[in-house]
């Protein structure tokens, strides 16, 4: 039995999660999230807790059990208190700036790059840190893909440090050439 699926999620006061046939629909107050269960998994609310069940012992449904557990569960906390990553730009002349819900990236290119976030992500620059970007929202796999996309335009390089990187993250460092005597 997938000990991760037989967890029980539990609702925080503020979340509602409505299961309508193989369709969960969770919302809070930093949006609402759907999500389709898949094929042999079912779910039940019972006194502000969510149990998920299978109907087969098979290997695919143990493991989309937990699967559908672990989502489900990324969902309230997302519409609950949402995610947030926080990425550093490292280098000279690299800037960063924000409106609305684009960004704008000059990280040494001949020209700056524009990105526009997706729906239900907000992006914002620290008015204290210039070089500091925070991508929130309340869907976990959003947030973390386009905060994915904006490092891979200019990924931390092990020299001098320079690019884009998460706040916290380590990046190995490398010797550079030494001169002969």
């Amino acid at each position: 039995m997938s000990r991760i699926g037989k967890m029980p999620v539990k609702i925080p006061s503020g979340v509602t999660v409505e299961v309508n046939g193989g369709k969960l629909v969770v919302k809070g107050t930093k949006g609402s999230l759907t999500y389709d269960l898949p094929n042999g998994i079912s779910g039940k609310v019972d006194d502000g807790v969510l149990q998920l069940q299978r109907s087969s012992e098979e290997r695919e449904a143990k493991a989309l059990h937990g699967l559908a557990r672990a989502l489900v569960n990324n969902m309230v906390h997302g519409v609950h208190k949402g995610f947030e990553k926080r990425m550093e730009i490292i280098g000279v002349g690299y800037r960063v700036q924000a409106s609305g819900t684009k960004i704008t990236l000059s990280l040494g290119f001949s020209h700056p790059i524009e990105m526009k976030a997706p729906d239900g992500v907000h992006v914002e620059v620290d008015k204290e840190v210039k070089n500091l970007i925070i991508v929130t929202g309340a869907d976990k796999q959003a947030v973390g893909e386009f905060a994915a996309n904006i490092r891979k335009l200019r990924k931390p390089e092990p020299y001098k440090g320079k690019g884009i990187r998460y706040v916290g993250e380590y990046v190995p460092r490398k010797a550079g050439k030494t001169a002969k005597k």
